[in-house]
């Protein structure tokens, strides 16, 4: 039976115990979404935004029902801060037990998308999306979706306290498929950690969709950390929508999963929108991690900075494709992006791709990649001030990701992705905090 084949089936077993069955426009689309998959299969490298990632190995695979798991250990040692407001999904699903939602402000929701679906379903379905956005791999997501986090934030709301979604594959060779739907409306203040980790999990899969719609002047920060086993598989999707005014930064943190692939998007439907896009992975053995990025500027005046770096070591590979779209009318646009890999080995391999697509006249764009290793002068330079060769590489290659850990606000989340590379990168420990 082929990978497609065992979907369908496990999908007619599955169908009427899935989050929302009984919500008509959901299950509907969820027989929609997979008959786009069974039609259009996985993603292969003959597709141009696929061209340098391959999905065989993944297809190779078969996955298992989840199996209950002690989680509590992992969930303490990833907790971002005590202050937090902490939903834990284990497998896909919401563990109330785990979880710890404090106190709210008026106007402020924070639910399970079960709950939501539940309580709400005219509301989820506004945020959810269709069947046709996106890859197959997303379509896989809407037909077999299981739990996910609903955030709204009413008009003028701000959350003190950041919000920690924390996904754990807890059980070994599982598959989840998590949507997490958040609405910022007009003013409206969050910063909010999507987090995944493992936990002996081992070949699982997670297949994870992000939508975000941001209304007039809403701010969020959003930090998307990957830390799950070694030979995981992730299939990452984040989708954001802004209004005139919103300013919306995404820092975007893997290192874990044997391939990992992120793709984020954003659209500015007003004018004067701002966007961050920072990116940060590393990768060894003969792992792989590839982002595709759009930023839309559908509107004039708005201003975007994209930001990606890469550490590859061994035989991994690291891929980056960016897209910047200034469409007609959109005059006063100003745009940066840029791409830097280093390569710690003979063997590591980056791609890059930066594009713009321009149909405005009055605009302001750059863009740049550069693969390539340590430089030879600054290593002679800091050899010479007494350092051996290895501590010197050590310290060259922690200043290189610096720069994207710096662009990391508050300074709590930025002291999780120092802990997260310290604990990666040989020689991480004996360098200390380099934030």
């Amino acid at each position: 039976m082929s990978s497609i084949d065992t979907w369908v089936s496990d999908f007619a077993a599955r169908e009427q115990s899935l989050t929302g069955a009984g919500v008509p426009w959901l299950a509907a689309m969820r027989k929609r979404a997979l008959d786009r998959f069974a039609e259009e299969g996985w993603p292969t490298t003959r597709l141009e935004d696929w061209h340098h990632t391959s999905l065989a190995l993944l297809e190779q695979q078969s996955f298992a029902a989840a199996q209950p798991a002690s989680v509590k250990e992992t969930v303490a040692r990833s907790r971002q801060t005590e202050d937090s407001h902490c939903m834990v999904f284990v497998d896909g699903r919401y563990v109330p037990e785990l979880s710890d939602i404090k106190a709210l402000p008026a106007g402020a929701e924070l639910l399970s998308l079960s709950q939501a679906l539940a309580d709400a379903p005219d509301q989820v379905e506004a945020l959810f999306g269709n069947e046709q956005r996106g890859s197959a791999t997303e379509a896989l997501n809407t037909a077999f979706v299981s739990d996910g986090a609903f955030i709204r934030l009413g008009r003028g709301v701000s959350i003190e306290q950041p919000v920690h979604l924390l996904f754990i594959s807890a059980s070994a060779g599982a598959a989840s498929f998590p949507r997490n739907l958040i609405q910022a409306e007009a003013g409206s203040h969050a910063i909010i950690v999507e987090h995944y980790v493992g936990q002996g999990s081992g070949a699982s899969l997670t297949n994870a969709v992000t939508r975000l719609k941001l209304a007039s002047d809403a701010n969020v920060t959003h930090l998307k950390l990957q830390q799950e086993d070694p030979q995981a598989f992730h299939l990452g999707v984040i989708d954001a929508e802004q209004d005139k005014g919103s300013v919306y930064n995404s820092h975007s943190m893997s290192f874990g999963a044997r391939l990992a692939r992120h793709d984020i998007a954003t659209r500015f439907n007003g004018d004067h929108c701002e966007t961050l896009l920072n990116g940060l992975y590393y990768v060894d053995g003969r792992r792989h991690v590839d982002h595709h990025t759009v930023i839309d500027h559908a509107r004039p005046f708005g201003v975007s900075r994209e930001f990606f770096r890469g550490v590859l070591d061994d035989n991994a590979r690291g891929v980056f494709g960016g897209r910047i779209l200034v469409a007609p009318g959109a005059d006063k646009t100003d745009a940066v992006q840029r791409s830097d890999s280093l390569l710690l080995s003979r063997m590591a391999k980056a791609d890059a791709r930066p594009e713009l697509e321009i149909y405005a006249d009055d605009v302001k764009c750059a863009h740049g990649a550069t693969v390539g290793q340590i430089n030879a002068d600054s290593l002679f330079y800091l050899r010479s001030r007494g350092l051996d060769e290895a501590h010197a590489r050590h310290v060259l290659t922690y200043a290189f990701a610096a720069e994207a850990v710096h662009r990391i606000e508050p300074e709590f989340l930025r002291q999780r992705v120092v802990a997260a590379i310290q604990s990666l990168v040989p020689g991480g420990a004996a360098l200390g905090d380099f934030s």
